[in-house]
């Protein structure tokens, strides 16, 4: 009878510790959605996307490679401090309109979302699950806005060209942006290093052509294989990524049998 009081004594303990461990997580990550909830208005992410409805959008996402192995997801704005960040999708699933891929070898993953309406129109984060009591999960936040006339757009999210070539992408910007600042930045580590811009001495390899109206054009002359990765195609504090791909030419050697019958090797370029 003692021993079985014993064990009853220490299986409620155990249970009251687990309930206290569960909410000492919940009262940490509810006073974290109050911090972070003040900041979740248009205006105080460093990412502000101006999108267009019915559209669609690829979204990079960095994070340390230290966090190879744990889980991603995108979340959506607080709604209270109960509820303070909506997971849509984690990485590698599909749910409704998005699409989130995991890229290890890049440290990064993506995030695609189709079919834009209004009602999308809000705060989002990146995010890595940290495990633990006292962990909070690494964030990254940025802020979506869906018009039926976007702020900024490009004519191509994605664009591919050789090593030693050029590539152009073709920003478009509505009127009350014709007059902002135009930059070309490459995002990476969470950071956009900005790498042209159309008020100061541009680098040599990327030159920015602002037409004064409603568009520019950024060209990168001289790809090299580093080039590849994410660019934003920036006016004022509005941003569009695109994907970049620098593709390095293939020499292969060929025979060439002459008229004469005699056979020459010939490197050739694929």
């Amino acid at each position: 009878m003692f021993l079985d009081k014993m064990k009853i004594r220490r299986k409620e303990t155990s249970q009251l510790f687990d309930m206290r461990t569960f909410s000492l997580k919940q009262v940490i990550l509810i006073f974290w959605g109050v911090i972070t909830g003040a900041e979740c208005r248009k205006g105080s992410a460093e990412r502000q996307l101006s999108l267009q409805t019915g559209g669609s959008v690829t979204i990079p996402c960095h994070y340390d490679s230290k966090y190879t192995e744990h889980k991603k997801y995108w979340c959506y704005e607080a709604r209270s401090i109960y509820s303070f960040c909506s997971t849509l999708a984690y990485a590698n699933e599909t749910k409704g309109n998005v699409s989130v891929i995991d890229h290890p070898d890049q440290s990064l993953f993506t995030v695609t979302m189709s079919d834009l309406q209004s009602k999308d129109t809000g705060a989002y984060w990146c995010a890595v699950e940290i495990e633990g009591i006292f962990k909070v999960d690494e964030t990254e936040e940025l802020y979506m806005t869906i018009q039926s006339v976007p702020d900024l757009s490009v004519v191509s999210s994605s664009v591919t060209g050789q090593e030693g070539g050029n590539i152009s992408v073709q920003c478009l910007c509505s009127s009350g942006y014709k007059s902002k600042d135009k930059q070309w930045c490459r995002y990476k580590d969470k950071r956009c290093s900005v790498v042209g811009k159309t008020d100061t001495s541009q680098n040599p390899s990327v030159q920015i052509s602002d037409d004064g109206r409603e568009s520019f054009s950024v060209v990168m002359t001289g790809l090299t294989e580093s080039d590849s990765g994410w660019y934003w195609c920036s006016v004022g504090d509005r941003q569009v990524p695109v994907q970049l791909t620098a593709t390095v030419t293939e020499t292969k050697p060929a025979v060439v049998t002459t008229e004469a019958g005699f056979k020459i090797e010939m490197l050739v370029d694929y």
